[in-house]
């Protein structure tokens, strides 16, 4: 019996563990700290370039209000091991835009890496690596990929902290405007305060080609959410109740493409159309009758399709 016990306990003692471990409450509290209606301001400005001869493009700086919240949790209800956070953008008094998305993962072991072009290919973390982690999956305004990176929320000396740098498309505000580089490196730091959060970021702009990366330029970001009055985001609130079951078919089918693929890329356009339209016209074509959800996701999948190379 005692030989058994030894055994057992050597066994425990020598190799490795990899069963998941349950998720911190400070770290799900911070997911959710960045929840509210806020007052945002976004700042870009770049800081620095290897070439003398480049030209540093303008600061750009923007104000809005946005609703930031959790749309949809899983897992054991005091210690969700996912959230999916949705933001609202709200302009003026009654007009809403539906903006970008994340989902916060804890210790997921598959994300999607942004290469160019509108393609991304899988990876995958050991469960080593991904152990106490918490993985932040942001999408686009159409529910399509974005960026994905994992790291280890940190709680120290007063601050809660998330960091992580990955490679990512060129952001709405540059690739409307620029075609001189393809890649946009950010490291991304989110971090929790009393009054909302800040989405500090140091953002390095790549070319990438077969003969490697090269730094064009780098940039600071600084996006203060700080957290005003509820009354503010009502029209986003009522929006979001009348077009929610949609949009959670749009994440669906998103979710079962994604999850069916080791590598996607998007196309831009398609006959002229974007995706992103595409989607907001058939939201208004079924909001016209009932709303069927099998078959709106049938729509939804042959739209995105369409976009599909």
């Amino acid at each position: 019996m005692r030989l058994s016990l030894f055994v057992s306990a050597l066994f425990i003692l020598t190799c490795p563990i990899y069963a998941q471990t349950a998720p911190k409450p400070e770290d799900i509290a911070a997911i959710k700290g960045q929840c509210g209606c806020h007052d945002v301001n976004f700042v870009y400005a770049e800081t620095f370039a290897p070439e003398k001869s480049y030209i540093f493009k303008d600061r750009y700086t923007a104000k809005g209000t946005e609703l930031v919240f959790v749309d949809e949790e899983s897992g054991p209800a005091n210690r969700p091991t996912k959230l999916v956070i949705q933001h609202l953008l709200v302009v003026g008094d009654s007009m809403v835009v539906k903006h970008w998305r994340e989902d916060w993962e804890f210790q997921n072991t598959s994300l999607l890496k942004f290469d160019q072009s509108a393609s991304w290919k899988r990876i995958k973390l050991t469960p080593d690596q991904a152990k106490g982690q918490w993985a932040q999956k942001v999408f686009e305004v159409d529910d399509s990929p974005r960026y994905q990176g994992s790291a280890t929320w940190v709680h120290v000396d007063g601050r809660t902290y998330w960091e992580s740098t990955v490679d990512a498309p060129l952001p709405r505000r540059e690739y409307t405007k620029r075609t001189d580089y393809n890649v946009m490196r950010r490291t991304n730091h989110h971090e929790i305060r009393p009054d909302g959060y800040v989405h500090d970021q140091d953002n390095d702009k790549l070319i990438r080609s077969e003969a490697g990366d090269q730094l064009l330029a780098s940039e600071k970001g600084l996006n203060t959410y700080q957290r005003t009055d509820d009354a503010k985001c009502k029209a986003a609130k009522d929006w979001w109740a009348k077009n929610r079951t949609y949009w959670a078919d749009v994440r669906a089918v998103w979710g079962d493409v994604l999850a069916s693929r080791d590598a996607i890329a998007i196309k831009g356009q398609v006959k002229g159309q974007v995706l992103g339209r595409e989607l907001d016209e058939l939201a208004a074509t079924t909001q016209k009758t009932t709303y069927n959800s099998a078959s709106s996701r049938q729509l939804i999948r042959q739209t995105i399709e369409k976009y599909l190379k």
